[in-house]
């Protein structure tokens, strides 16, 4: 009985066969990465949500897969479609498509365990560097990247074979019935991948029923959620098509306005955000050092209320500014470059280390030190074409970059390149030698997974060496090395440090834009900063602002972020934070996220979660000027010096 049912499907079995053993899959991975949070799922009903929801996205998403080979299959004459060739050609594209959504799946939960998401851009990005993707595999996930790749190997050869026995057992459909399929079939396929008769097809957000992104994305499949990453390249550097619309002008002018400057400084017709700052340069210009440390959130941090790792950073918090409130914009490194050195808002495109238009003449600091006598340098320990880093920070500014060749000699050299202690000592034997004002930004690396760093510096957390506790324990100990140095030297007394990190080492928690991850250290400090707890709401975007007005320098910069000593009494401080596709603005303790084709939702944070609350007009207003206003800038090419 089967066996006829199996050849009176004719030359669709192989594709219904591959159709039912992808849904079989899928499924069974959904259900297994739903155990693997249950804490998260929590009950029945929610499981079963994300199970049908999940069984329709997966139908579009192979729909969309077969529509092709289908047509061609059913379009063909029987003598082309009946040879070897022909059939070992289907075989091979199913195949390929099998073996994606095994690897895509069987990543999944250590990606998942580690940015709290499905794959996505990051996952692809980190495509583009195969030497450092490779050895942090190596070295850090090793067993898990071997499962990886068995289990997408024996997928791969189960669907190749099961593809090759159904094409045995198919039967033969003359050409006249298989153009009457045609239409039939086509339509089917084409309702399938839309899944709906409105006007617009079903899509990623159209699924989403939880405040939880995970939850959200458990719907989907991790090769729809590459795919349809890979697709919103197209709106790359104006997601503006995310978020509700709001004018050009609106946009503008609540901009402005967050800055608290007066807005006769922002005084030019061609670049609406350029504004003068300060009003006369001082008698001796102030060297300025950021040290960006790797992923080094404020849960690794005893002064703020995290683990007792940083001794030394401890310390040095009470020699100067110390923010107890400061939030990165986002989870990736090139988003605290990006925030730090160019103060420009995170939005849902890639960092602008990476666009295009953001290649030449996109605002950097360094462009504005330049024109002030000042020599800018990037310095690192790895390579710093990682994330475009290099070309990004030479064509905008910067003079010199120091990268891993740069070393002739180290203490110890991991995956990620050299120890921070080498880079420290690098930046340190430099400054010494340097006879004109600077700029530096210094970048850490030694943690990161796998946390490889120099033995005999610290008392381990853990048992275990190469754990990141341990590793970030020692990357606090090579900051009091630095500061150790740095006090004693003759750049010291002319000198503003900024240490603070460029985002936790990863996201975590069930909300929209888990907050709680974003949450970061910071630090001004430097002969003649008066020491003070900070504790207003601060974005990283308003850490450069803060520095110039400190260093006392006069010039017109486009930036708006806010200058912490701007800001009115009563203000409660704000922050900006994008998490994927997710744009959170924060006021104090409300906040407000946007999410793509959705209405925005406000939420109060209080201890560390987000509490629903009734939504504030003006509030979202301003929420969404600022998920818009990148786009804006970057598309206008607005966010840079006028010529000369």
């Amino acid at each position: 009985m089967m066996m006829k049912i199996a050849r009176r499907l004719g030359p669709l079995l192989p594709f219904l066969g591959f159709l039912f053993f992808s849904l079989v899959f899928l499924t069974s991975s959904r259900l297994a990465l739903a155990w693997l949070n249950w804490d998260r799922v929590g009950e029945s009903q929610t499981l079963l949500t994300v199970l049908a929801l999940g069984l329709r996205m997966d139908t579009i998403l192979l729909a969309m897969v077969l529509v092709l080979p289908v047509t061609v299959t059913l379009l063909l004459p029987g003598s082309i479609i009946d040879s070897r060739v022909y059939r070992a050609a289907i075989s091979l594209f199913l195949s390929v498509w099998g073996m994606l959504f095994a690897l895509m799946e069987f990543a999944t939960p250590v990606y998942a365990d580690f940015f709290d998401s499905r794959p996505g851009r990051i996952f692809f990005e980190y495509l583009s560097y195969p030497r450092e993707i490779g050895l942090m595999l190596v070295n850090g996930f090793l067993i898990e990247s071997v499962l990886v790749i068995a289990g997408t190997l024996f997928i791969l050869v189960v669907v190749y074979l099961g593809l090759a026995k159904l094409q045995q057992l198919q039967g033969r459909w003359s050409y006249p019935a298989r153009l009457i399929a045609f239409p039939v079939v086509l339509v089917l396929l084409v309702l399938a991948g839309r899944s709906t008769l409105g006007h617009r097809p079903i899509n990623a957000s159209s699924v989403a029923f939880s405040n939880d992104q995970l939850l959200n994305e458990l719907a989907l499949s991790s090769t729809y959620t590459l795919l349809n990453a890979i697709y919103g390249l197209k709106n790359e550097g104006d997601p503006a098509g995310l978020y509700p619309q709001m004018s050009q002008a609106e946009v503008l002018q609540r901009a402005r306005t967050s800055t608290f400057i007066d807005t006769s400084k922002f005084n030019h017709p061609d670049f609406p955000t350029l504004h003068e700052i300060g009003s006369a340069s001082p008698e001796k210009l102030k060297n300025m050092v950021i040290l960006l440390e790797e992923s080094m959130g404020a849960r690794f941090i005893g002064k703020l209320g995290g683990l007792p790792l940083s001794p030394e950073l401890d310390s040095l918090a009470d020699e100067g500014i110390w923010f107890t409130n400061l939030y990165a914009t986002g989870i990736r490194s090139a988003r605290g470059i990006e925030a730090v050195v160019t103060g420009f808002p995170p939005s849902a495109s890639r960092s602008v280390l990476k666009l295009g238009l953001a290649q030449q003449d996109f605002y950097t600091v360094a462009q504005t030190l330049k024109k002030k006598g000042y020599r800018s340098y990037f310095i690192y320990g790895g390579e710093s074409h990682f994330d475009n880093m290099r070309g990004f920070l030479l064509n905008n500014g910067f003079d010199v970059v120091i990268d891993e060749k740069d070393y002739e000699q180290w203490k110890y050299k991991g995956s990620w390149g050299v120890s921070d202690e080498d880079v420290f000592d690098k930046a340190h034997g430099i400054f010494q030698g340097e006879q004109q004002p600077f700029f530096a930004l210094v970048f850490s690396s030694s943690f990161h997974s796998p946390y490889e760093f120099p033995d005999g510096r610290i008392q381990l957390y853990d048992e275990e060496m190469f754990t990141k506790f341990n590793a970030v324990k020692y990357a606090d100990y090579a900051i009091g090395y630095f500061f150790r140095k740095a006090k004693q030297s003759n750049y010291w007394s002319d000198t503003i440090f900024l240490v603070v990190a460029d985002h936790d080492e990863r996201p975590r928690g069930s909300s929209l834009v888990p907050v709680a991850s974003y949450h970061i250290p910071g630090l001004i400090i430097g002969a003649g900063i008066e020491p003070m707890i900070y504790s207003k709401v601060t974005s990283q975007i308003d850490l450069m602002p803060t520095l110039l007005n400190l260093s006392g320098i006069n010039a017109n910069v486009p930036y708006i972020g806010q200058d912490i000593f701007q800001r009115p009494d009563d203000y409660p401080g704000r922050a900006l934070m994008q998490f994927g596709n997710n744009h959170a603005y924060m006021l104090g303790e409300q906040v407000v996220i946007h999410t793509p084709g959705k209405e925005a939702l406000q939420f109060v944070y209080r201890d560390k979660r987000l509490e629903p609350a009734r939504l504030d007009a003006r509030l979202t207003r301003d929420a969404l000027a600022m998920a818009l206003l990148p786009g804006l800038l970057y598309k206008n090419r607005w966010y840079r010096l006028p010529p000369g």
